[in-house]
Order: structure tokens, then C-alpha cells, then sequence
């Protein structure tokens, strides 16, 4: 049984007030989050035609283009349950306006499993009232309902409203990346 608790209102957008949540429940339960006009749940196939379309604009925004039989097979793990890939959908008024995809690992310098969230995007008519926000706490709980010890998530620096809403939410590491 899934239970939500709102705790402290954490600021208001319009008329509208959003509030973080604290969750709870059992392994393998589907996420659902409710900040008032949004609404967090887990991606369904029937979502499929509108994530692509924010999975088109994620790129865009990042300066990516990425093979369709990339993004065909980024869609299908994200609806398979056996996957190690996971996907959120936010919803207002009933259309997706953003998603986060995310994923465990095992660490070497921990005896708990971490939690990358990979892609993370809300539409640009839907930013600032509170749908990147609601994400990142979703993934957050499934995070601590799978016993990650921590969720990190990286952004390019020309990312400043992104970032701006990352520094109330976490801290911000030295790390540098590398990849080749």
C-alpha cells in the first residue's frame, strides 16, 4: 500500500501550491506522486507517442541527435519490467509534460546499490511550476524504497534554470566527467 503524507508546503506557482511528500511503500508497487496540478507515475506504453515527442525536445535542448533504433530501444527498456532501466512520466491536466529515466547500480565504495537518474526533462512550457521538482522527490522515494544510498544525476553547465533548481535539491560535486 502506497502512503503519502504531505509534509511543508515548499512554495506556491500561481494558484496552485506544491508540497513535498514523504512515501512509503512495498517492493515492486508502482510509484505515484501527486503535487497538486501534478501528477508522477510510472511510464505506460500507451504514453509512448508523447515521451517521444519530449524525448525529441530532451535532445534538442542537450544538442544530441540520437539513431531511431536508439531511441526504439531506449522506449522498449523503459517499458519492460524486467529492465534495469526505470521511466516517470508528469502529468498535468491530464498531458505529459516531462520524464525521468533512471537506474541502480552497485558501487565500489559502498555496500549499497546508488541510483543514476540518466535523463530527466520537463517541457519548456510546463517549467517552474513544480513538474522537475516532483521527478526528481519521485525518484528520490524509489531510490529509498530499493535501499540507494544516494541518487546523483549530471547537467551541462548552460543548464542554469536546471541548475538552479538542482542546488535546493542536492548538493553539487567536484567531479569532473570524463568519457571517450
Amino acid at each position: 500500500m502506497l502512503t503519502l503524507r504531505p509534509a511543508n508546503t515548499l512554495y506556491a506557482c500561481g494558484n496552485a501550491e506544491y508540497h513535498s511528500f514523504r512515501c512509503s511503500l512495498p517492493p515492486n508497487h508502482r510509484l505515484n506522486i501527486v503535487s497538486s496540478n501534478i501528477y508522477i507515475r510510472q511510464l505506460l506504453r500507451e504514453d509512448e507517442p508523447q515521451w517521444r515527442e519530449l524525448w525529441s525536445g530532451y535532445l534538442r535542448f542537450y544538442r544530441q541527435h540520437l539513431p531511431e533504433d536508439i531511441t526504439a530501444r531506449t522506449i522498449a527498456r523503459l517499458l519492460d519490467a524486467a529492465s534495469d532501466i526505470h521511466g516517470l512520466i508528469a502529468e498535468s491536466r491530464g498531458e505529459i509534460v516531462g520524464f525521468a529515466n533512471y537506474l541502480f547500480h552497485a558501487s565500489s565504495w559502498s555496500k549499497y546499490s546508488v541510483c543514476y537518474l540518466e535523463d530527466l526533462y520537463v517541457d519548456q512550457t510546463a517549467r517552474g511550476c513544480g513538474a522537475g521538482r516532483a521527478l526528481i522527490q519521485a525518484v528520490y522515494a524509489a531510490a529509498d524504497v530499493a535501499g540507494a544510498q544516494t541518487v546523483y544525476w549530471m547537467t551541462q553547465e548552460f543548464n542554469a534554470d536546471g541548475r538552479a533548481l538542482y542546488d535546493t535539491l542536492a548538493r553539487r560535486t567536484s567531479f569532473i566527467r570524463y568519457e571517450r
